[in-house]
C-alpha cells in the first residue's frame, strides 16, 4: 500500500508547515505589547485621582488655624494679619505669602514658620521681638530690638528694659560715626552687660562712639566707654563691683585697669 504523498504529510498535526502554536505566541504577543498601555492608563486613572482630592474635595481643605509662641501679640491678632483663605484646598495655600504677610503687618514678628498640619490646618508659630532698648517720644515708648530694629510704640515702659539717651555733643571724632551706627553701639553694649548690671540699668547714654556710659538704680553710673571689648569690660565690672561694692560710679572703659570711686 503506497504511503501518504507529500502534501498529505505535510498537512499533518505537527508537521513543519503546519505551525500549530502560531496562534497562541501572536496571543502573547499582544498581551505583551499592551501591558505597558494598561500601565500608563492606570497611572493617568491615580494621578486623577489624587489631584482630584486635593484640589477638589472637600476633605483636605483649610478649615482652622493654630497660633504658637505669642507673648504680647494676641491670637486674634495674628490670625487677622495672616488672613488664611480658610475653604481653600490645603495644598494651595501659600504659606510664603502668610509668613511675608505677617512680618509686614505686625513689625513685632522677628520669625514666623507656617505649616501645613493635614487634613485641614494652618499652624502658625511665631517669635516675637524682644525691647532691649526703649526710646522716649512724646510721652510714649519705641521699643528697640538686639538687632537696633525699632518694632513697636508703647505706652507704658516694660520692665527691665533702659531707656536710650543719644546725647552726641561736638567731641573730636564724634561727628565720623552717624546716629544709626551710635545707637547699634548701645545695643551692643547692652547685649554684653552682665546679668546682674543689665538688670539694674536704667538709662544708656551715648555722647560718642568711645563714650557710652550706664545710669544704674541707686544713683551709680559707669563709664564703659566704646563698644569694644564689650566681654573683657563686662568682667572686669562684675570683679569691680564685688570688690567695691558701695561705690557710686565704675570705670571699665579701660577693662585691664577699671577703677571705682565714690559711695
Amino acid at each position: 500500500m503506497a504511503g501518504p504523498t507529500t502534501a498529505e504529510r505535510d498537512a499533518r498535526p505537527g508537521s513543519a508547515s503546519g505551525h500549530p502554536d502560531e496562534e497562541p505566541q501572536e496571543r502573547r504577543f499582544r498581551l505583551v505589547r499592551s501591558r505597558p498601555l494598561l500601565l500608563l492608563a492606570g497611572a493617568v486613572l491615580l494621578a486623577a485621582g489624587v489631584v482630584w482630592v486635593l484640589y477638589g474635595s472637600s476633605w483636605l481643605r483649610a478649615g482652622k488655624v493654630t497660633v504658637r509662641g505669642t507673648e504680647v501679640l494676641t491670637r486674634a491678632e495674628v490670625e487677622r494679619a495672616a488672613a488664611v483663605p480658610l475653604g481653600s484646598p490645603l495644598i494651595s495655600v501659600d504659606t510664603d505669602a502668610i509668613g511675608a504677610r505677617l512680618r509686614r503687618e505686625l513689625p513685632r514678628i522677628d520669625a514666623v514658620v507656617v505649616e501645613r498640619s493635614w487634613p485641614n490646618g494652618i499652624g502658625l508659630k511665631v517669635t516675637e521681638r524682644k525691647p532691649t532698648l526703649l526710646v522716649e517720644e512724646g510721652g510714649k515708648f519705641i521699643e528697640m530690638d538686639a538687632k537696633g530694629v525699632r518694632f513697636a510704640t508703647v505706652d507704658q515702659a516694660p520692665k527691665g528694659v533702659p531707656l536710650l539717651a543719644l546725647t552726641v555733643g561736638q567731641q573730636a571724632g564724634s561727628g565720623r560715626f552717624p546716629a544709626k551706627r551710635l545707637i547699634l553701639e548701645a545695643v551692643r553694649v547692652r547685649a554684653e552687660l552682665p546679668p546682674e548690671v543689665a538688670a539694674d540699668a536704667r538709662v544708656v547714654r551715648v555722647r560718642s562712639y568711645d563714650s557710652i556710659s550706664l545710669e544704674l538704680t541707686g544713683r551709680r553710673t559707669v563709664m564703659w566707654g566704646s563698644g569694644e571689648d564689650g566681654a573683657a569690660k563686662a568682667r572686669a565690672l562684675t570683679a569691680l563691683m564685688k570688690a567695691v561694692p558701695k561705690a557710686g560710679h565704675f570705670d571699665v572703659s579701660a577693662p585691664t585697669a577699671p577703677a571705682a570711686s565714690g559711695s
